[in-house]
């Protein structure tokens, strides 16, 4: 017959497997959105300064909210923050 000490011992080991794969999940997730937070705001600070360099008036702001934006929507984020200016400008 099965021992009730070794179903609990498999359960637990099933539910820490389980605990770290989920952990690893979240993990790689916010890593992925620090890295293009990062990059994005890079990526806007550069855009400004080119911008700037060739006498166009369009500069976005580096704030929390577009750092946000350019974590969670990397690149194409960044083209909408700057759409978005510029239909402001108009």
């Amino acid at each position: 017959m099965v021992n009730a000490n070794s179903v609990l011992a498999i359960l637990g080991v099933c539910i820490i497997v389980l605990i770290i794969g989920a952990l690893g999940r979240k993990v790689e997730w916010l890593v992925n959105f620090i890295l293009r937070a990062v990059m994005g705001t890079i990526g806007i600070y550069c855009l400004n300064y080119l911008l700037a360099a060739r006498q166009i008036t369009i500069a976005v702001g580096i704030n929390p909210f577009t750092i946000l934006t350019s974590g969670f929507l990397g690149f194409p984020g960044i083209a909408v923050l700057y759409g978005i200016h510029f239909f402001k400008i108009l």
